[in-house]
């Protein structure tokens, strides 16, 4: 995206030095897990799944054996049951006191649901000085655990699971929401194609994340001529999405201008996307109207990366920047471009996440690996070549997609 112009208010950003906070001081730390040595696996995980109710979390083969992990039903800690060969040291470990104790919310009630699946006790619940109660129960393989309860106890636990429980709700309301937000934003783009003679034409938007701030449209002016329009938002997410929304309305408003003068068009655009967004927000577009029976483009880059036209006689021609970026400013400066295209011209419009997608070297797909793909593709039609080429780019980056990436091929036809 072009660089940021100074805000309205000419207001400068100042960068300030912030004491460390705590979290970096004290980064999450919790217990790992704790080892509980076993004869068998297959032999030991029903009574752990079955009868206790744990879940396994991992089972996996290593050079040193086999390596099972469960964890109880709140998933707060891990037992990693091992089973190590015989006569070694670990083997003497087997069926001895673990020192392991399981805090449950009501020892009553989890002493007869774990007896009635047949867990052996060696000690039922009993009262302890210390207020809480204490039960003692063992494995098939005499591994013998710690069972607590205490009213304390309880009631924090009762307040954690109210927490997380909370959490929970909370994420999910924000995944929906996020959810619903994205079917709304995909709405926004072209839903229909008008068809001409002499262009074909096709636009995808892959986004990073939910919603996001690239726009691209398709505006009829009249039966014979066609707008071609693609933004790039200042900014990431939900804020960028509610811009690229007014973007769209302002465009979408204004279409009776656009036909007899493009520049007073664009101009009332810039001044409603002005008025209607914050001091900082602003897009790059690149704005072109084109005329079906004379096969003539009228363009606008408004500080946009220039739009490629590869002629079919082999020239490359950059559409580069003719005007200023939209919403940062009142009163848009700028000029429109014109012209003509000849059977097998190719046009295309993109954002920076294709040309700045990343290999694992973090080099950048760039302008040039973007012309080399759609010369390869001249022949396909002009949707076959927007999903050829965004497959390239894909194919390309290394690792999660880091800005939305969008593409715009129109190609002249006969």
């Amino acid at each position: 995206m072009a660089r940021k112009a100074k805000n309205r208010a000419g207001a400068v950003a100042v960068a300030s030095h912030t004491a460390p906070t705590a979290g970096r001081q004290n980064p999450y730390l919790r217990i790992f897990k704790s080892n509980v040595y076993v004869r068998d696996h297959d032999r030991s995980l029903p009574f752990y799944v079955d009868q206790l109710g744990f879940c396994v979390v991992a089972d996996s083969r290593f050079e040193f054996g086999r390596w099972v992990a469960i964890a109880p039903p709140d998933g707060s800690a891990i037992l990693a049951l091992i089973a190590p060969r015989r006569g070694t040291e670990n083997y003497k470990l087997i069926g001895r006191t673990t020192n392991i104790a399981f805090i449950a919310e009501d020892i009553n009630a989890t002493f007869e649901l774990w007896r009635s699946r047949g867990v052996k006790f060696l000690r039922p619940p009993q009262p302890q000085l210390w207020g809480g109660t204490f039960a003692t129960f063992a494995d098939i393989d005499g591994n013998v655990f710690e069972l607590l309860g205490s009213d304390e106890m309880s009631r924090e636990i009762e307040a954690q699971r109210r927490a997380a429980n909370e959490r929970s709700e909370s994420e999910r309301r924000v995944a929906q929401e996020l959810e619903i937000a994205k079917q709304v934003q995909a709405r926004l783009f072209p839903q229909t194609a008008p068809a001409l003679k002499t262009l074909d034409y096709a636009g995808v938007c892959i986004q990073a994340r939910h919603v996001g701030g690239d726009y691209y449209d398709f505006l009829s002016f009249g039966p014979d001529r066609l707008g071609l329009v693609l933004g790039d938002i200042s900014g990431k997410g939900i804020a960028a999405a509610l811009l690229m929304a007014n973007l769209q309305a302002n465009f979408r408003s204004q279409l009776a201008l656009a036909g007899d003068c493009p520049e007073t068009f664009l101009r009332t655009v810039n001044q409603t996307f002005f008025d209607n967004s914050v001091e900082s927000a602003y897009s790059t577009v690149f704005f072109a109207e084109y005329c079906d029976e004379a096969r003539r483009m009228r363009y606008s880059n408004c500080g946009h990366l220039p739009g490629l036209l590869l002629r079919a006689d082999g020239r490359v021609e950059e559409l580069a920047s003719t005007g200023t970026v939209l919403g940062l400013f009142r009163n848009w400066d700028g000029h429109m471009g014109d012209c003509a295209l000849e059977p097998g011209d190719v046009l295309a419009l993109y954002t920076d996440g294709v040309t700045e997608a990343c290999d694992a070297q973090h080099e950048e797909f760039g302008q040039k690996r973007l012309l080399a793909a759609l010369k390869r593709r001249k022949k396909l039609g002009a949707k076959a070549m927007v999903d050829a080429v965004l497959d390239e780019v894909q194919q390309y980056s290394a690792g999660e997609q880091e800005d939305d990436i969008t593409l715009i091929v129109a190609k002249c036809v006969g």
